[in-house]
């Protein structure tokens, strides 16, 4: 199996109010892909870090294996998330796969 973990930042120019309107959006969407993306056991994003993070969300999903994770990335639902409720909000994105 493989870990596929996300930490994102947000843009500066977005409030209080609307980072946390995107990252409830993000979680949603991206949270809504299991089921949908073979190889996808488990998605979740943490949306509610303490005050000491210094990112603003993250993604922990576990896939069946790295081929899973390569699928995963160009499958067509996640690539629409990505696109529409990620990539135009976020300014840094650091990512960690590790076999477990």
């Amino acid at each position: 199996m493989v870990k596929h973990v996300i930490l994102w930042s947000l843009k500066d120019e977005f409030s209080a109010e609307e980072k946390a309107k995107i990252k409830a959006e993000i979680k949603e969407g991206l949270e809504s892909l299991k089921g949908k993306v073979p190889g996808l056991l488990e998605i979740k994003v943490n949306i509610n870090g303490l005050a000491s993070s210094n990112v603003d969300l993250m993604l922990d999903s576990t896939l069946e294996s790295e081929e899973a994770l390569k699928a995963y990335a160009v499958h067509p639902e996640h690539v629409k998330v990505a696109d529409e409720k990620v990539r135009p909000f976020t300014k840094a994105r650091n990512c960690l796969d590790y076999e477990i």
